[in-house]
């Protein structure tokens, strides 16, 4: 049973020509690897006909991706990159385009990027065709709502505090969260990141340790000019992150760079737990 069965509506597809094949998705475009099925169509719906051509494009989208952007991202892009081995083609339905063009173009705005006029929501069958469709509004209801990182100016990076600075800081803040940064070097030129997160704490009661990591995770891959910023090199680079949690948003407010040699951050995390603020 593919996992896009669930986004389904029923009535007539696009036929499919006789000069498309079934094709092994290849292992170059993670992105689609864990939406259900393994064979796409070539040439696809982007109008890609070599593979070289579907993993060049579709390498593009994995930042977004990455940024958890919305739940269908993965699969809106992947429907039309990597289309579903089936005797019709399967398009995404304008709903489901509309859903994740909603939470996602401002994501893409942040890194400098209009929505893509090939994606253009108009283009896509309604509901009533076969396509796929997001989840019905009850999947919402399933999850905790966690709060949304947001496109935001990136905080100076501070070399140069004191542990009792640090400790002020804290008592106004939600989270403070150790990350360490690396690029990866990847086969084309776009910039990816290995990206650890280790909490150091969280007074938002209702936050896990987990969740706190992820959200992070996501600031980072959405406010990307801050990460480059971050992370000029190779090297890992180790920073600590510390933000407030307002209104369903998550904002980072100062960024500390955690030296080997400066212990004053160590000192600041280790003194946080017996410290009483004003």
């Amino acid at each position: 049973v593919f996992a896009v069965n669930g986004f389904l509506r029923v009535a007539t597809a696009l036929d499919i020509g006789l000069s498309t094949k079934c094709v092994v998705i290849p292992k170059e475009m993670g992105m689609c690897h864990k939406i259900g099925y393994s064979e796409m169509r070539l040439p696809n719906l982007m109008g890609h006909t070599s593979m070289a051509e579907v993993i060049q494009k579709s390498s593009t989208w994995q930042h977004l991706v990455n940024t958890d952007c919305h739940p269908h991202v993965g699969t809106f892009l992947c429907s039309l990159f990597a289309p579903i081995c089936l005797d019709t083609f399967i398009q995404p339905c304008r709903s489901m385009c509309a859903a994740v063009r909603a939470s996602c173009a401002p994501v893409l705005l942040c890194q400098g990027q209009p929505w893509p006029a090939s994606l253009d929501c108009d283009r896509f069958p309604g509901d009533e065709d076969t396509c796929l469709a997001p989840l019905s509004k009850d999947y919402k209801h399933l999850h905790k709502v966690l709060p949304k990182p947001t496109c935001q100016t990136c905080p100076a990076v501070e070399e140069f505090f004191t542990h009792k600075r640090v400790l002020e800081v804290f008592c106004d803040s939600n989270f403070a969260v150790k990350v360490k940064l690396s690029k990866k070097r990847t086969a084309f030129e776009d910039q990816e990141y290995n990206i650890d997160c280790q909490v150091e704490f969280i007074t938002q009661g209702s936050l896990l340790p987990y969740e706190t990591q992820s959200m992070i995770q996501q600031w980072l891959l959405i406010n990307e000019k801050c990460i480059e910023r971050m992370s000029p090199t190779h090297r890992p680079t180790v920073y600590l992150l510390v933000g407030n949690i307002e209104e369903g948003i998550i904002l980072v407010k100062q960024v500390y760079r955690w030296q080997r040699k400066d212990s004053q951050l160590t000192l600041a995390t280790q003194k946080w737990r017996q410290h009483k603020c004003l």
